[in-house]
């Protein structure tokens, strides 16, 4: 399984990160086309989900 990033942590690389789910655990997130997928340089931190401001999980793609 890959590592997950949650938002307001720092991102260990540059890239291409996808959502993986919302931190409260709930499953029924719809991210947009254009959040679900992001770009991060390293050292960036990793957003809430833009669209509702909820804290998120992320992977690296």
């Amino acid at each position: 399984m890959a590592e997950r990033f949650k938002t307001g942590e720092k991102a260990p690389q540059k890239g291409t990160y996808e959502f993986d789910g919302l931190t409260d655990k709930r499953k029924n997130a719809n991210p947009t086309s254009e959040e679900s997928q992001i770009q991060l340089d390293s050292g960036d931190t990793f957003p809430p989900l833009s669209s509702s401001n909820e804290g998120a999980y992320w992977k690296k793609k």
